[in-house]
């Protein structure tokens, strides 16, 4: 107990003690026999033992990169053991990737009488076998910890210009036997982080404290951190594993972050830092040293030509993670979710069903389309077969032809999607029973029965045949009947009861029946078609003495059935004076029927682009502006849920007799839940006035229809269409992009309408700079579209304020002139196509 084992023969600590201090003196040792082709040569060394020797490391000369990393493999041993140098620190493992060496240290032991005298000596990491400048350093970043040995002495390890690096004292109090202690917590035995990682440490070791313990050697090892170190320990020729690291020597990386050392493809150089000081993210390298790596999707040896080989990462699901179709690539990966969902595969439940109903244009359907998990069923509707994922691929079914899915024991006629059955000539019943149809006998004995029953036939055969018209046209009702119920349940009729059943004063108007409206059209004349958008054909008709606009789709297809219902759930719930408003629809066709208010005076795009000089005053413009804004705005944020239209442009406002905005076309439009800012969702739009985030995305927010008025407020201010408009002919840009760029250059004069130059006061540039806002690209760089009613509001009342100014000044230069100038008539040209009263006087002559 009087001492700690491997006492010291000398008193000072040089890089030299270390080796014997640390680890054990060796005998000369054997080389192995194992050899492989390596750069160093044709025949080297490759394994001893169980441990892999790859280059840089070598046995033999030639199989090695420089000095230092050199090994000798001794064969004495069972199994062979490997060693540094030449053969006095045993070599545990060797990490290529991480630039490491494992090795089996062993304790510095340091004599009772030297301890007051060491306050400062050098202990290096180069002290195992090489030089200061060699290859190896102690690994930090607290991969490695100093662990003391002893009682009352205070250990502590010192880095440039004595900065501490670690330090920890083991204690002994009287009346505890050190011999008893199992863990290294401080009696007898501590332990502390090594931080700072460094090729040579000044070590201080001194006295504290008083006991009777206070007279014992030392002892002092760099032990690996995961190593759980116990007091017990301290046997004699003990030894613990440690933890350093290497580098080349004598040059760092080129600019272009290549080596000579670094021989393989996919490989690249990185200077070699300390783990405490990191010198080379500060442009610091440390010792013109440096380390090669493989690079991502990469791995093996860089030392070597064709050492790096790509990683199959779909094999490490647990270091590259893929929840979808994991598909390798060189030096990547391609992580994809399954068909028929879509989302971030990388990612736990990161793959959500797509409803591929909504895009039609990926995953056409011109049939009853319905969502499945992870795919979608296409089929034709009833009465119908074929492919329905085709143009005309769904074919009529002969149900005639067909007897045993479709009975008929009559005559069986054939009609597109269903057939009509009756019975023969000459029989009645029920044609679709077997035995059903009974036939009226007539050649019977004209015995005096025989008699009565031929008069009383012939009598029930004329009444047959006077009825026969009457019952033909009850016939065809009953048919029209069922036609009409099976199209209701077609077009989503249930959708509408729904609706009528939550409001019932909005359902007892909203159902309208086809003959009203027949008559209302003239059986849909095409003199009475009064315009068309992109999702059907507006009629002009009289309903109940009021002028109202019939929507008929263009195509009878599910979306645009689907586009009609979503138009009547959402004016339905709309209710704002610059929102056109809803009357009522019609289901019992093929083709859904839409009735809403008639605007007479035309849209914003015919009285915006006349032709000649003049057109919509200034005035005028800016207050359209604000009318559309209020109701986009209301749809936003005012609606019961947020209401975003997708399709705003001047041919869809429309204006009323005194030229007020009227919002149309909603078959674009979608909710949005109240507790999300957008959904993904098909492209739909006009080219023109489209946000391109949402064209390239399908992400659809409120800042897309922001973008659609930003382009509105450019079309007021320059009088071009936007999806016409290139400058300087068919090769220039955008009316968009022309505006922005004219704006930053401060040449908006040569875009603006020359009308408007002659008309504001200054305002035109505040609707510029506004406008641009809303056409940003990004779209959390655009402006709400209450921000922009808001600036549009301030705008309209600068101008009345500065109208009213301007007038008063008027009135008192001329205010003699006008009261004693004569009483003239003045003629005032309405802006309306046709007047409310002669529609209302002309309907007489409509049919009804």
């Amino acid at each position: 107990m009087g001492a700690w084992p491997l006492s010291l023969a000398s008193a000072t600590f040089s890089a030299a003690v270390v080796v014997a201090a640390l680890l054990p003196p060796l005998c000369a040792v054997a080389r192995a026999p194992a050899r492989a082709a390596t750069p160093g040569g044709s025949g080297c060394t490759t394994h001893c033992g169980n441990i892999s020797i790859p280059y840089p490391f070598g046995v033999e000369p030639g199989c090695y990169h420089e000095s230092g990393f050199n090994l000798t493999c001794n064969q004495s041993y069972s199994p062979p053991q490997l060693f540094l140098g030449d053969g006095t620190v045993q070599v545990l493992d060797i990490d290529l990737p991480n630039a490491t060496v494992r090795i089996n240290g062993n304790s510095l032991d340091i004599p009772y009488g030297d301890i007051g005298n060491i306050s400062r000596r050098t202990w290096r990491a180069g002290g195992l076998g090489y030089a200061a400048d060699g290859p190896y350093f102690v690994a930090g970043a607290g991969r490695n910890n100093l662990v003391a040995l002893g009682c009352n002495v205070q250990v502590i390890l010192l880095g440039e210009n004595d900065t501490l690096v670690s330090s920890c004292s083991p204690f002994c109090p009287d009346g505890n036997n050190k011999d008893d202690t199992d863990t290294c917590s401080g009696i007898v035995c501590c332990q502390a982080t090594i931080l700072e990682g460094r090729a040579s440490y000044g070590l201080q070791v001194q006295q504290v404290g008083f006991g009777s313990y206070r007279y014992y050697s030392a002892g002092v090892l760099i032990v690996e951190s995961d190593y759980f170190f116990h007091s017990t320990d301290n046997s004699y020729e003990y030894t613990a594993p440690a933890m350093l690291t290497w580098a080349i020597n004598s040059s760092i990386c080129d600019t272009r972050g290549l080596s000579p050392a670094c021989r393989s493809n996919h490989s690249f150089c990185l200077n070699y830092t300390t783990d405490f000081d990191q010198g080379p993210e500060n442009g610091d390298p440390v010792d013109q040293r440096h380390n090669c790596r493989c690079g991502r999707g990469f791995q093996g040896n860089p030392y070597i030509s064709h050492g790096c080989y790509d990683i199959d990462e779909c094999d490490y699901p647990d270091i590259y993670p893929c929840y979808g179709n994991c598909r390798n690539t060189h030096g990547g990966y391609d992580c994809q979710c399954p068909p028929g969902f879509k989302g971030n595969a990388s990612k736990p439940n990161g793959c959500e069903d797509i409803d591929e109903c909504d895009y039609p244009d990926i995953y056409p359907c011109y049939g009853n389309c319905r969502n499945t998990h992870g795919g979608y069923d296409c089929q034709c509707p009833p009465g119908f077969k074929g492919n329905a994922s085709k143009p005309n691929g769904c074919e009529d079914i002969d149900e005639c032809k067909h007897k045993e899915t479709y009975p008929c024991y009559g005559i069986c006629i054939n009609l597109p999607g269903t057939f009509h059955c009756r019975c023969q000539d000459g029989a009645y019943g029920d044609p679709f029973m077997k035995l059903g149809c009974v036939s009226v006998r007539t050649k019977r004995p004209f015995t005096g029965l025989g008699i009565g029953l031929v008069a009383s036939g012939s009598s029930i055969i004329l009444l047959l045949v006077l009825a026969a018209p009457f019952i033909a046209r009850k016939m065809k009702l009953n048919r029209a009947n069922r036609l009409k119920r099976r199209l209701f349940k077609q077009n989503h009729g249930l959708l509408l009861q729904q609706l009528i059943s939550q409001k019932t004063d909005f359902g007892e108007r909203m159902i309208i029946p086809l003959l009203d409206l027949e008559k209302a059209t003239n059986n849909f004349d095409r003199t009475r078609e009064a315009g068309g958008g992109g999702h059907g054909v507006v009629y002009k008709g009289i309903l109940d003495l009021q002028v109202v606009a019939i929507k008929k789709s263009k195509i009878v297809v599910q979306r645009e059935i689907d586009d009609f219902i979503n138009e009547v759930a959402i004016l339905s719930q709309i209710n704002h004076r610059n929102v056109v408003k809803l009357i009522g629809c019609c289901l019992e066709t093929e083709v859904p029927l839409l009735v809403y208010e008639f605007i007479s005076n035309g849209t914003l795009d015919y009285h915006l682009h006349v032709e000649g000089p003049m057109s919509l005053s200034w005035d005028d413009r800016t207050r359209i502006a604000l009318e559309v804004a209020r109701a986009l705005s209301y749809l936003h944020s005012a609606a019961s849920m947020p209401i975003y239209h997708r399709d705003i442009k001047s041919s869809n406002i429309l204006l009323d007799d005194n030229l007020t905005a009227k919002v149309s076309d909603f078959g674009a439009s979608r909710y949005i839940p109240i507790d999300q800012t957008g959904v993904t969702t098909a492209v739909q739009g006009t080219i023109g006035y489209l946000d391109p985030m949402y064209y390239y995305t399908g992400r659809l927010t409120d800042k897309s229809d922001v973008f659609s008025f930003g382009v509105l407020l450019v079309e007021f201010l320059t009088r071009k269409k936007p999806c016409l408009y290139r400058s300087g002919g068919n090769d220039g840009v955008g009316l968009v992009s022309h505006f922005v760029s004219l704006l930053a250059e401060g040449n908006l004069d040569e875009i603006i309408d020359p009308q408007l130059i002659e008309e504001e006061n200054g305002e035109v540039q505040e609707v510029a700079t506004l406008a641009a806002m809303c056409i940003k690209l990004k779209g959390e760089e655009r402006p709400t579209m209450r921000e922009a009613e808001m600036k549009l509001e301030i705008l309209r009342v600068n101008m009345r304020v500065a109208l009213d100014t301007a007038a008063s000044r008027r009135y008192d230069r001329g205010q003699t002139e006008f009261l004693y100038m004569p009483t003239e008539a003045v003629v005032v040209e309405a802006s309306r196509q046709y007047t409310m009263e002669e529609e209302i006087l002309s309907s007489a002559s409509y049919p009804r």
